[in-house]
């Protein structure tokens, strides 16, 4: 069987990316593994009788063993964020549950893709390529690629256009320190703020700017707040990631990869516009951002590194 996501952690956020994937249609093969085997082996039953409604794909429950044919791996399992923790509050606790987990996957495959998801995802991504030793690109991270996608939603809401028109990217951590490149956001190719001089919403640029920063930031702690988990987008964007180096895309996704120089930056994974294909990340790129923008994505490194590098690896 080709085409094999094996996902680690059946919980929320686990068993939704394999929901999402399956309904995609890009693998034929999703297996479950959890250190509770019966939730797990309970989801792949519950997914496997919908096989009637997608296209050919068998759902499995398993141990390590399944790592072992799989090409893309995802890592969801750790600790949940909590009303009122923040990602970086899980750091200490999900790092360890990652030490356990990489050998176990290197018992069994040799070179995988490995994504991770699991919160606080920019500094577990850099403990991940740390400890595994994979090549560079193999190892990444979900990134922010679906704080992009809040972007992307609450400006086109606000003014009226398709989501899929509204370009723009959320870089650096995701979390409390995110960036919003203002400087890059456009309508189909027209700049954001020259957009606003012709727009009938009649809003403060200003004041919109830093609503919409609080909301895209604050966005998982109101679901949290309300439902106690988030899930479904977050499902959403890692089968998005999933399909771009399944199906070898090339497809340009803000995934968090470890840095190589970019802005200045090493040793540290953060979220940038990059090429994700069949290799994982091909490439992260820079951009022309403002003054500013490049100053708060430089501190969120810096300040990452710094949590990273209290950890005992």
């Amino acid at each position: 069987m080709k085409n094999k996501i094996a996902i680690i952690g059946a919980g929320y956020v686990g068993s939704t990316i394999a929901y999402a994937t399956m309904n995609r249609g890009f693998a034929s093969r999703i297996s479950l593994i959890d250190i509770d085997e019966e939730k797990a082996e309970g989801e792949a039953m519950d997914l496997s009788h919908g096989a009637a409604f997608v296209k050919p794909v068998k759902v499995t429950s398993g141990n390590y063993e399944e790592c072992a044919d799989a090409d893309v791996i995802v890592i969801t399992a750790g600790k949940n964020q909590k009303p009122g923790q923040t990602r970086l509050d899980l750091v200490s606790e999900n790092a360890d549950i990652l030490k356990d987990i990489i050998p176990r996957i290197k018992e069994h495959a040799d070179n995988p893709i490995v994504l991770v998801v699991t919160n606080p995802v920019d500094i577990l991504t850099y403990v991940a390529d740390e400890i595994s030793g994979f090549p560079r690109g193999r190892v990444l991270g979900s990134g922010t690629v679906l704080d992009t996608s809040r972007l992307r939603y609450l400006i086109g809401d606000h003014c009226e256009i398709n989501t899929s028109n509204v370009h723009g990217y959320v870089i650096g951590e995701h979390g409390d320190r995110e960036v919003i490149t203002w400087s890059l956001t456009n309508f189909g190719g027209i700049p954001f703020d020259k957009y606003c001089q012709i727009c009938d919403r009649n809003c403060n640029r200003a004041e919109f700017k830093e609503s919409i920063e609080e909301r895209v930031k604050n966005a998982a702690y109101e679901v949290i707040d309300r439902k106690g988990a988030t899930n479904y987008a977050v499902g959403l964007a890692v089968a998005e990631i999933l399909e771009a180096i399944i199906r070898d895309e090339r497809k340009m996704l803000t995934v968090t990869s470890r840095l190589n120089g970019q802005y200045g930056l090493t040793d540290v994974a953060l979220g940038l516009p990059s090429i994700v294909g069949g290799n994982g990340v091909e490439k992260a790129l820079t951009h022309d951002l403002s003054s500013d923008e490049e100053e708060e994505l430089i501190e969120s490194g810096r300040e990452l590194k710094e949590t990273g590098s209290k950890l005992d690896l």
